[in-house]
């Protein structure tokens, strides 16, 4: 079955830099886009981060264009959030998730354009 594991998450001082990591297995992880979306408390689920399943598109929130690299290893079945220049505001779980469509790009901002999620890890960053 489909899982996905989030992992590098903790506590950084703001204008410090944390790499998310996401395991994927269960399904043919080349063949689908991949998105990090963020929750922070009493707030609703925000789309971070995706990219194409060849590696060659990415998309980003304007909140963190220029902060934040979203990559991914074909190979390894991963996916990765590169977060510099971290503000408090970033703080929040972070999820990774895969695209419910085979080799598609529609939507990637969407949540509900993701079928599968991950458990989530939680980013803090201390002003």
């Amino acid at each position: 079955q489909v899982q996905l594991v989030e992992s590098g998450g903790g506590l950084v001082q703001a204008g410090g830099s944390l790499r998310l990591s996401c395991a994927a297995s269960g399904f043919t992880f080349s063949t689908y886009s991949m998105g990090w979306f963020r929750q922070a408390p009493r707030k609703e689920r925000e789309f971070v981060a995706a990219i194409a399943w060849s590696g060659g598109s990415t998309e980003y929130a304007d909140s963190v264009k220029g902060r934040f690299t979203i990559s991914r290893d074909n190979a390894k079945n991963m996916v990765y959030l590169q977060m510099n220049s971290l503000k408090p505001e970033d703080t929040a779980v972070y999820f990774c998730a895969l695209h419910r469509v085979i080799r598609s790009m529609d939507s990637l901002g969407e949540a509900p354009s993701y079928l599968y999620w991950g458990p989530g890890t939680q980013v803090t960053v201390s002003s």
